[in-house]
């Protein structure tokens, strides 16, 4: 998962360049691709709804905070996850008037959304950190992601030379993450290194990747044919269709059939306060009974399964699974 960035990248332009770039990578560097097929990261929210329907331990973490407590919630008790949900609903009742309202809620989420970006942080960086220091040099970075000491080492014939360009804007990543330029990242430097799309600093940098993957007149910008790329070979009519839809509509905010630049970094990264307040609307959905637009306490304990789970949830959603298998 360290070179998420890079594997994500890679799958994009070519699985077989990927299969022996990563002959040496860890195999958790190719469970956890991170981009949708078009190249922008993967919303936080992107399995909230899934094939199989609502996915409830993504509420269960916006919540929560963090994957393994939410985990632990699920082995819980209904009683128990109330009584820890009960002593939660202070901290997150911001003016202490005994409700919840949709900006208490939306903060405390978005709050959730940064811990669980560090939570995932600190379990790559213990991955890495070879000497157990608390921070991670760029040779056990590459040791870890590729096997080798020194980028150097990496063998053009295999990675490419895309392959190895990539390499490179990886290393301008790291020293930017690396703000106090010891050439290393502590913990806060590395969260910032490992989940880019999450800070603004490293935000240039996947504009102009993304840029250097597609725009082919190198303008600056992209227009739709540069957008859809090599996907766009083996598709049918309607895909592509669909696409146009998306580009002029969605992508394209001042109709002038390119991507600027500005038009790029709202394609690529996810608008974390939008995904909140979609989630936001959706606890207040399943358990604002009254419909005065406030959560009481009491609310949400009794909608304890939504927000945090139990035993009970865990339970249900096994059976649901096995009526989905049937």
């Amino acid at each position: 998962m360290y070179l998420h960035h890079f594997v994500s990248f890679m799958l994009l332009l070519s699985p077989n360049i990927l299969f022996c770039a990563s002959a040496a990578v860890h195999s958790h560097s190719l469970d956890n691709v991170e981009r949708e097929s078009d190249g922008a990261y993967r919303p936080r929210d992107a399995e909230h709804y899934n094939d199989v329907g609502h996915n409830v331990e993504f509420d269960h973490e916006a919540i929560l905070g963090s994957v393994k407590e939410a985990e632990e919630f699920d082995k819980l008790s209904p009683e128990e996850s109330k009584r820890r949900l009960g002593l939660m609903l202070p901290k997150m009742d911001l003016n202490g008037d005994k409700f919840i309202d949709r900006d208490e809620l939306k903060k405390w989420i978005l709050n959730s959304f940064i811990n669980l970006s560090r939570e995932e942080a600190e379990e790559r960086l213990t991955e890495a950190d070879e000497d157990r220091d608390g921070a991670v040099t760029w040779s056990e970075y590459l040791r870890d992601s590729f096997g080798v000491d020194t980028e150097e080492e990496l063998n053009p014939d295999d990675t490419g030379d895309t392959g190895m360009q990539l390499v490179h804007e990886e290393k301008a990543m790291w020293k930017t993450a690396d703000k106090d330029g010891d050439g290393k990242l502590d913990m806060a430097e590395f969260e910032v290194f490992s989940n880019p799309e999450e800070h603004p600093v490293m935000h240039p940098h996947l504009v102009s990747q993304a840029l250097r993957e597609k725009d082919n007149n190198n303008d600056g910008m992209l227009d739709f044919h540069e957008y859809i790329g090599e996907r766009g070979q083996h598709q049918d009519k309607e895909w592509l269709v669909s696409e146009r839809d998306k580009f002029d509509n969605e992508l394209d905010s001042n109709r002038d059939g390119l991507l600027d630049q500005h038009e790029v970094h709202r394609w690529l990264i996810p608008d974390n306060s939008e995904i909140a307040e979609e989630e936001v609307d959706h606890l207040f959905a399943s358990a604002d009974d009254d419909h005065d637009d406030l959560l009481t306490f009491d609310e949400v304990l009794e909608h304890h399964h939504v927000f945090v789970g139990s035993e009970a949830t865990d339970f249900g959603n096994d059976i649901d699974r096995f009526d989905d298998e049937l």
